[in-house]
């Protein structure tokens, strides 16, 4: 739901020189997301469709282009380390938004997105579960919204709340991938932390991603939608297998620092992009009620999973 109030050719070049201006080294993730986000709240987004499609498929060739700067053996073992906290908190989150939607009043479908949202990898996990939910248009674009709305906050104040809790790299990066609805957001504030902090926050946030196969299947029980497609988010395994050539095949360090460099870049290009996708019209349908529910799960995730991380860690 994007508006377009002066789609000029001024505009349009303007936004197309921002756009370039996030490809450059002076442009930080969190600085890019609020650029389209004012772009397109003072002058409409120019091309909101291709927006959509831009940021979808630039994060996942970003996501790829990031596990040649990782070693598969260091990676899985920080993947692993909160394997068990993973499942406790997809399943309590999904538990606590389907109940404590259903006493604000949300409806079903708008309640079990957000908490799907919440519990997994933000739009990812809403775009998977929705159709499978049997979930409307506006359903879809409420639960979207809420979190896009929360995700860009996360992604200015978690590196902040980081520092002030003095969280080493290890610490920040766990609680990113944990805390933090969706894969873009993650990623831009694990790489505002620091090197380790994003291998850590991008490897963990993969991971917990791949919940979204179980809970698809455990959404066509729920909403009695048996027979449903599965989407499975391919990318991840093309960025297991691009941790996997790092780790075991010579490729030229130069080569692999470029990759790495190249997609840094294009990850802040794709949150320039969702930024400009947040518009008037996005961010006034989300409504009290889902918004509610959304910083309630949002709040409950990042107290449990930073006490858990400093118990563990």
């Amino acid at each position: 739901m994007t508006t377009t109030f002066f789609p000029t050719p001024v505009v349009k070049i303007v936004y197309v020189i921002l756009a370039l201006f996030c490809l450059t080294p002076f442009i930080s993730a969190p600085v890019a997301l609020f650029l389209g986000l004012a772009f397109t709240l003072i002058l409409g987004s120019p091309f909101p469709k291709f927006n959509k499609t831009a940021s979808t498929y630039l994060l996942q060739v970003s996501v790829v282009g990031l596990g040649f700067g990782m070693n598969l053996l260091d990676s899985l073992r920080a993947g692993s380390d909160g394997m068990l906290f993973t499942l406790f908190s997809v399943v309590s989150v999904m538990f606590i938004g389907i109940l404590f939607g259903k006493w604000l009043g949300v409806t079903k479908i708008p309640s079990y997105l957000i908490a799907s949202g919440t519990a997994i990898c933000g739009g990812s996990a809403i775009a998977a579960v929705g159709p499978i939910a049997k979930a409307n248009e506006s359903e879809i674009s409420v639960s979207l919204a809420t979190i896009f709305v929360l995700n860009a906050i996360a992604l200015f104040l978690f590196p902040v709340l980081g520092h002030w809790m003095n969280l080493s790299q290890h610490q920040f990066g766990m609680w990113a991938a944990i805390a933090i609805h969706d894969t873009s957001s993650v990623v831009g504030a694990g790489a505002a932390y620091g090197e380790e902090a994003l291998k850590v926050a991008t490897t963990v946030k993969l991971t917990r991603a791949l919940w979204i196969i179980p809970l698809s299947v455990f959404t066509s029980f729920y909403f009695k939608s048996k027979g449903d497609k599965v989407f499975i988010p391919w990318f991840i395994f093309f960025f297991i297998l691009a941790m996997v050539l790092n780790t075991y095949v010579a490729i030229p360090t130069v080569l692999t620092h470029d990759i790495v460099s190249v997609s840094r870049q294009c990850l802040t290009l794709t949150l320039f992009f969702i930024g400009a996708g947040l518009s008037r019209a996005t961010i006034k349908s989300v409504g009290v009620k889902p918004l509610i529910l959304g910083i309630t799960l949002w709040f409950f995730i990042a107290i449990i999973s930073l006490s858990f991380i400093y118990f563990m860690y």
